[in-house]
């Protein structure tokens, strides 16, 4: 008799060493200023869970207001218009002064809501353990419960070296590629055009740096973010970067600075309707086999092929995509 198993209920479980892959949003898109996060909220609200929202504490928080700035983002974060719960915050790095009351503040007030938390310009693992050990300790004084996943920058020759240890954290759940102060660590040996297109997409080495970065992250099961695209006006140079990013170096995510660059980030990292539809057949033919092995159109098919095209068909609905409607019906 099929039991009708839910597939992320079935391909992660028992023996099999795989774990699901983040349920990420192909796009991050960051707001520093109290405007600018309530202007992404409502435009968030508008076009529905399809990207993230980073607030950022960083490059946002006035000098002298961190802690205004960053009980701000606590508000909001708590606030009846983070209605997905897709908010996260990017804090001070381990340098600066303030980043243990970041997340004294943040963790402390919205300990049971944040998404997820940035750790920018790390050094090495060291620092990502450290910055973590406060994470934790917090939660335990407040009594929060909730997994706090970390996505950590990866901006730093250290930090690039360290990349395959840091993935590997089970509380890490992205890398992402800071290109810009990455090319300043350099000091003038990398050109200022790495920094933008083509360059980023040349330079030997962004391109290997790049190239680490996902390598770590999909070897570990996590995901990879790509960094900005400094183009504000024109959505099809994004939309470009995007999907360079996406189909030659293989990140599943990119950051967005303006939201503008949303949409066309979104649009490009969506998987292929002609595979959206052959992983719902495949899927459902495997259901209906209580996930046995399974052959269709002439190929054999089992949980390795399966959580593929499991992990495919969630990336389609994160991004927007409509599915066909056995697949939504069956799994979502």
């Amino acid at each position: 008799m099929n039991t009708r198993l839910h597939p992320a209920d079935v391909l992660y479980s028992g023996s099999d060493p795989a774990r699901p892959f983040p349920a990420l949003n192909a796009c991050e898109h960051y707001a520093g200023s109290e405007k600018l996060i309530d202007k992404a909220l409502a435009l968030q609200t508008e076009l529905g869970p399809i990207f993230d929202i980073t607030c950022d504490c960083e490059d946002g928080a006035p000098a002298g207001r961190e802690g205004e700035h960053a009980a701000m983002v606590a508000a909001r974060i708590m606030s009846e218009a983070n209605r997905y719960g897709r908010v996260g915050a990017r804090i001070h790095d381990v340098t600066h002064p303030h980043w243990r009351d970041d997340l004294e503040i943040i963790v402390g007030t919205a300990g049971e809501r944040i998404a997820y938390i940035v750790l920018p310009k790390v050094r090495g693992i060291d620092d990502v353990l450290a910055q973590y050990a406060i994470v934790t300790a917090v939660q335990r004084k407040r009594g929060h419960t909730q997994r706090i996943p970390l996505h950590v920058l990866i901006e730093t020759p250290g930090a690039l070296r360290e990349a395959w240890q840091i993935a590997a954290l089970p509380f890490v759940d992205s890398l992402d590629f800071g290109l810009m102060d990455f090319v300043s660590a350099h000091h003038g040996a990398i050109p200022a055009s790495a920094m933008r297109t083509p360059g980023q997409f040349q330079h030997p080495l962004v391109v290997r740096a790049k190239c680490e970065i996902a390598a770590a992250a999909l070897g570990n099961g996590i995901m990879p973010a790509h960094n900005v695209s400094v183009e504000i006006r024109d959505p099809a140079v994004v939309r470009e970067d995007a999907r360079r990013a996406r189909e030659e170096f293989g990140y599943l995510r990119m950051w967005s600075i303006h939201p503008n660059q949303i949409q066309p980030i979104v649009d490009a990292m969506r998987p292929d309707f002609a595979e959206v539809s052959e992983a719902a057949e495949i899927l459902a033919a495997a259901q209906d086999a209580d996930w046995g092995p399974i052959q269709h159109a002439g190929k054999l098919h089992d949980r390795a092929s399966f959580r593929y095209y499991w992990e495919l068909l969630s990336r389609a609905l994160a991004t927007g995509m409509s599915l066909p409607a056995d697949a939504q019906q069956r799994f979502f």
